[in-house]
């Protein structure tokens, strides 16, 4: 059994961390001390492990709890687990594509702008800018 602060060294993460993936149910500790001490078997290690690769994934805390859900339960299967990742794997594509457009507008603005000396009233990327809020407005 392991204390917070040596798992959370074990796992690479902060004890806030510890306590955070606690409140929302994505970790529990196997036992308490008499003094109220969280203890941790070397389970909670390899789960703390999974949820900070599947962040790295991409995961939010909700997916991570949902593969946990899933891997825990008999009626699941490979399938549906899949079927999470696809999932994520659309939804990042389309914030890429979001980000993208964000991109080519910026590119189109830094391209309107030659920089220089002239004053911020006459800049052309604060123009486009503002031009583009008062059509919004419309």
């Amino acid at each position: 059994m392991h204390t917070i602060g040596k798992v959370a060294t074990l796992a690479g993460v902060s004890r806030d961390t510890l306590r955070y993936y606690e409140k929302e149910h994505l970790i529990t500790p196997a036992s308490k001390t008499d003094a109220g001490y969280r203890l941790y078997d070397d389970d909670a290690v390899r789960r703390i492990r999974f949820i900070k690769t599947a962040q790295h994934c991409g995961f939010t805390l909700s997916d991570i709890h949902e593969l946990l859900t899933l891997k825990q339960a008999d009626s699941a299967c490979c399938e549906d687990v899949r079927s999470v990742a696809i999932e994520k794997k659309l939804r990042i594509a389309h914030k890429l594509q979001g980000l993208q457009a964000m991109s080519r507008a910026l590119d189109e603005l830094i391209e309107r702008c030659a920089g220089g000396e002239a004053a911020t009233d006459e800049c052309p990327i604060l123009a486009a800018l503002e031009n583009s809020l008062a059509e919004v407005a419309r």
